[in-house]
């Protein structure tokens, strides 16, 4: 019954998002005050119901309810509560659930907490919003119903797919959604000032925390996604360029340009048109990522099997969402006042370029993601675009933006002296150049270590700039003041947090590329492995029970210098439902860096199984670097300015007549 129950609530709230996404509309352009009152308990009710329809479905996983489909194709008796609850989006029609009930989350704070919004431009904000979960609510009951039952039910369930029974996937998914599917507030309040005529500092004071919300979950979301790539697939390795990690990875890259933008224009009011049009891609790319994901036509670890009916449901919605907006881009934005003049040499400029080369990256990122589907859609052959492509053009546009990160915050506002910021990095500059000399020197002197070197002096650089940037910020007269520690916006003690999280991420990206190192042999017991200075001998291996599998676990005894250090155990699982083998990687960390076992199968009669060890330098650096530029994202969001938003504007709007 309660199955049923929640099948109605979903339906009910595509009503109520569809009243939601045109009576507030329409009274937003007659003037209708009572019509444009009804976006906001329209937008707290449509979450409450699709929060309701959400929990009857995981109520059904709990309790392994196998009359539902969904709940006997992806759930099993015996598998552990938590992975019965991350079974609910494990699945493509649970994860839509999810994502339509986080996109009702988003519409209800924006009801709840905006309140010195002018009620215009959110009665249009809410009501794009209730629209684009009309789109993707209609989407569920159509063509991925999650509450089908099953008659008769089976007995028990088919179980999750194995990779998925992990903690870091049990918190990967809400927490991606969390961010991108919260960029919809930046495209809404986009549109809805296009709809508006008007682009101010007001504007960008409302979606810069909206924005920033969604970077820092879209942050630690993707971050939490490489991190069990890492242990649990037992490859050794963090990143793929997996085409659906590209899916999340993309809209990162124009979240991070939007977010800046948005500075520009609430503190120069400039670059209000291309703001405008970093919200509206943004979201755009989101959107194509759950169309990626959803449609059947990429293969990957990540993504779901779904009909391609599907997909091309989903691509219609795109044509919609993505037409539609940019549609009206194209009608409103000449109209729109340019804003604030400032010269190529100022903080502004340097913002300017910051955009460029993340946009730039992420169109390359994008190309490289769908030229395959291209060349196969035009009969062209299997292609496929991997490592080599990405990284060659991904980093020559990475290194010009971290020289840029260390030198912009240094410059003033609408006319700056560069020369002065650069005298004032001296230090940054210097260490940069004594890092990639010795990392270059005290690793052969090679051209792969040069460019290491180079990798580590990038990281230098941004992390004393960055300090230096924090002490010009605090410093009095008598050295550093304790005041201006004090009284410093949290705000800047984000963007502070956040760039010395990319320099720490650096370190880890660069050391894991040039000096990781890797051994695979076959070993009986009592035979060992020297790996990096360690020496890891294999003792045996034994049969251990798990909850809903069986395990080989493999005993390492790790030594170095003929101390001994720790036991490594990893593992090789058998699941019995749905039958499937998974590695478990064990590892062993420093803290700087990590020793990475993972056992393969027997290798003959003699107790002898195949081994493989990764020695990982500074691979903890990237964990460290995610965690601190999230960090950095809360701090600054917890800025009292971000919460209070901005005063409100006058009702006069700021439009120029087209040339």
């Amino acid at each position: 019954m309660l199955i049923e129950l929640g099948h109605f609530a979903l339906a009910l709230a595509l009503l109520v998002a569809l009243a939601q996404g045109t009576l507030p509309m329409l009274g937003a352009a007659r003037g209708n005050a009572a019509w444009m009152a009804m976006a906001e308990p329209a937008a707290l009710t449509q979450f409450v119901l699709c929060g309701f329809a959400f929990a009857s479905l995981m109520h059904a996983y709990i309790v392994s309810d196998f009359s539902v489909l969904g709940v006997a194709e992806n759930s099993h008796t015996a598998k552990p509560l938590l992975y019965k609850i991350s079974g609910v989006w494990g699945n493509h029609e649970g994860s839509m659930v999810l994502w339509i009930t986080v996109l009702s989350l988003f519409g209800a704070a924006v009801a709840a907490f905006g309140t010195n919004l002018p009620r215009t431009l959110k009665a249009r904000t809410l009501a794009v919003q209730g629209l684009i979960g009309v789109g993707f609510i209609a989407f569920i009951l159509f063509a991925s119903n999650p509450f089908v039952r099953l008659n008769p039910a089976p007995a028990q369930g088919n179980g999750l797919n194995p990779l998925l029974q992990d903690p870091g996937l049990a918190f990967h998914p809400p927490m991606l959604y969390l961010g991108y599917v919260g960029f919809s507030v930046a495209f809404s309040f986009a549109v809805a000032a296009l709809l508006e005529g008007r682009v101010d500092a007001a504007w960008a004071r409302w979606v810069r925390p909206w924005t920033l919300a969604a970077w820092t979950c879209l942050t630690l979301g993707i971050g939490l996604g490489s991190w069990w790539a890492y242990y649990e697939l037992g490859w050794g390795g963090w990143w793929y360029w997996d085409p659906v990690e590209n899916a999340s990875f993309i809209p990162w890259l124009t979240g991070t340009a939007l977010l800046h933008s948005a500075i520009v224009v609430e503190r120069r009011e400039a670059l209000k048109s291309w703001t405008i049009l970093l919200a509206i891609i943004t979201f755009s790319l989101s959107l194509l990522g759950t169309f990626l994901v959803r449609s059947g036509i990429l293969t990957s670890v990540h993504a779901f099997a779904a009909d391609p009916a599907r997909g091309v449901f989903v691509l219609m919605l795109l044509a919609v969402a993505i037409g539609g907006s940019l549609t009206l881009y194209a009608v409103k934005a000449p109209a729109m006042d340019g804003g604030g003049v400032f010269a190529p040499i100022s903080r502004e400029g340097g913002l300017l370029i910051n955009n460029l080369l993340l946009t730039t990256a992420a169109a390359t990122v994008l190309l490289g993601t769908l030229y395959p589907l291209i060349a196969d859609a035009l009969e062209m052959g299997k292609i496929s675009v991997g490592s080599p492509y990405f990284n060659a053009v991904f980093v020559p546009l990475m290194t010009p933006l971290i020289i840029l990160a260390g030198i912009g915050p240094l410059l003033a506002w609408k006319r700056a002296d560069l020369n002065g910021a650069l005298q004032r990095l001296k230090i940054a500059g210097g260490l940069a150049i004594v890092v990639l000399i010795a990392t270059w020197l005290m690793n052969g002197g090679d051209a792969l270590n040069l460019a290491a070197g180079g990798g580590m002096a990038l990281a230098a650089w941004l992390a004393v700039a960055t300090i230096t940037e924090w002490i010009s910020r605090v410093q009095g007269t008598a050295g550093l003041s304790w005041e201006r520690m004090i009284n410093l916006p949290r705000s800047a003690y984000g963007m502070t947090l956040a760039h010395l999280g990319m320099a720490v991420l650096i370190v880890g990206v660069t050391g894991a590329s040039a000096w990781k190192a890797e051994r695979i042999e076959s070993l009986k017991p009592g035979e060992y492995i020297e790996i990096a200075g360690y020496r890891v001998t294999f003792e045996n291996a034994q049969e251990v029970p798990g909850p809903n599998y069986r395990a080989i676990e493999g005993r390492y005894t790790v030594s170095r210098d003929g101390v001994t250090i720790t036991t490594l155990n990893p593992e090789k699982r058998t699941y019995t439902q749905p039958p499937q083998q998974t590695t478990e990687a064990a590892i062993y960390t420093t803290g700087i860096s990590d020793l990475y076992a993972v056992i393969g199968d027997m290798d003959g009669a003699e107790g002898a199984f195949v081994t493989r060890l990764f020695y990982e330098p500074f691979v903890p650096c990237l964990w460290y670097g995610v965690l601190l530029m999230g960090f950095g994202g809360l701090v600054s969001l917890s800025d009292r300015r971000h919460r209070l938003g901005a005063a409100r504007r006058a009702a006069v709007l700021n439009l120029v007549p087209a040339e």
